[in-house]
């Protein structure tokens, strides 16, 4: 008895994993906007095939990963988030219809 009481009365644990929950970031950004920016400038970079276009494909793909990681460490999903916003209306009427499609 005092061993059903005893099983009964203890708090059941679910381990959760940090891999479930953890945003997808890479390098400190958010995966496909920083995916995009090294495509593009290693595009950049590679188009001219000089050291010149290289360097500056280089330096602007460091400086919008230190922007993107700006960004991801204010909020790791703030592109979906303002591309959420963006879809807002400035002025919702306080009536509603059924049919609107204003």
């Amino acid at each position: 008895m005092n061993e059903q009481k005893n099983a009964s009365s203890r708090i059941r644990r679910t381990p959760l994993h940090r891999a479930l929950h953890r945003p997808n970031l890479i390098l400190g950004g958010e995966r496909e906007l920083v995916l995009i920016t090294a495509i593009l400038c290693g595009g950049v970079a590679v188009s001219g095939l000089n050291i010149v276009s290289g360097s500056i494909g280089v330096s602007v793909w460091l400086v919008t990963l230190a922007f993107l990681q700006m960004m991801a460490k204010t909020d790791p999903h703030l592109s979906k988030i303002y591309l959420r916003y963006l879809r807002y209306r400035p002025f919702y009427p306080a009536r509603s219809r059924p049919f609107c499609t204003e």
